[in-house]
């Protein structure tokens, strides 16, 4: 059974959008008729990004969402262009680990917590007063392993339950004009995974696009009466 949703006339923003899965929900949003504000740090002629960033409804926003000054500036930038914001997605982050709390250094902390969770606070803070406006709706990305401790990745445990703690705390503060959502993927099918993981299972994990597909659900009305959930995205993983 094929889904499909109509987001015409809507303006969604999506962070790490240059990624495997920033990539796929910003697709996502486009090809269901959305004006995408693409948001990543990585250099659009970069091979690191994944994008297209010649589809016709997608504009690529070059911008570091660590820093509030210029997430301000880039969300300002995006009303003005293009009229207001309906959804945000919160899709910048990354994983680190490998090593016990007794042996990990200040700098992989506050990296992570900047990267996963720090953006997705700054975006959310700067982008809530105009999706007030058209009573739209985040979806941000925690994970599965946020549920619980675990050995050798505990910052990004950590990082991505701060994620899902927030999210909840959003929707609690905007009853009735904002909704927000998580989703928590376990491991997702990407080349980068693939490459570190080559033994695993890889027809276990689960695909940028169905996640992408989980978030614009999310969006959609059809998700009118959710807010405050953390969805499981998690396949057969």
């Amino acid at each position: 059974m094929s889904v499909t949703f109509d987001f015409s006339g809507r303006v969604a923003l999506v962070t790490g959008a240059g990624g495997a899965l920033g990539s796929a929900i910003a697709t996502g949003f486009a090809d269901a008729g959305a004006t995408v504000a693409a948001v990543d740090i990585v250099e659009p002629e970069s091979e690191d990004f994944l994008l297209d960033p010649d589809h016709e409804h997608i504009e690529v926003y070059q911008s570091d969402f660590t820093d509030e000054p210029r997430v301000k500036s880039t969300i300002e930038q995006v009303v003005t262009d293009h009229g207001g914001i309906d959804y945000l997605a919160n899709v910048a982050g990354t994983w680190r680990g490998g090593t016990p709390i007794a042996e990990t250094d200040v700098d992989t902390f506050e990296f992570l917590f900047d990267v996963n969770l720090k953006t997705m606070f700054l975006a959310s803070k700067h982008a809530l007063p105009y999706l007030q406006e058209r009573e739209g709706s985040i979806v941000s990305v925690s994970a599965r392993s946020s549920l619980e401790g675990g050995e050798g990745d505990g910052i990004y445990r950590a990082s991505k339950a701060g994620v899902r703690l927030l999210t909840e705390t959003i929707a609690e503060e905007h009853l009735g004009t904002v909704r927000a959502n998580a989703v928590m993927p376990s491991v997702i099918d990407t080349p980068m995974n693939r490459e570190m993981m080559p033994d695993a299972d890889h027809e276990t994990w689960v695909d940028p696009v169905e996640i992408a597909d989980v978030v614009q659900f999310l969006c959609s009305d059809a998700a009118g009466a959710t807010s405050g959930a953390a969805v499981p995205a998690y396949g057969e993983a």
